[in-house]
């Protein structure tokens, strides 16, 4: 088994615009090339699909964090 990361959605929408771009743009000028891109943008998307549906939610690093916790330091009063 292996540990998922989350990644921001930005990174989706990038291989996704990346994918578009290559598959439109760099066909016609190099092939091999774009064949690169391609399966580099299909690698990222994959990535960030997995993402989404295996990491795990910020609930669960809340509890291990003390910043969630409002007492962790006292004012004092005068």
């Amino acid at each position: 088994m292996f540990k998922v990361a989350p990644l921001p959605s930005s990174f989706m929408l990038f291989s996704m615009f990346g994918f578009i771009a290559s598959a439109f743009l760099l066909t016609s000028v190099i092939k091999t090339w774009a064949f690169a891109f391609l399966l580099v943008f299909v690698a990222m998307f994959i990535a960030s699909i997995i993402s989404m549906s295996k990491a795990p939610l910020e609930e669960e690093y809340l509890e291990k964090l003390a910043i969630h916790n409002q007492h962790h330091y006292k004012r004092k009063k005068k």
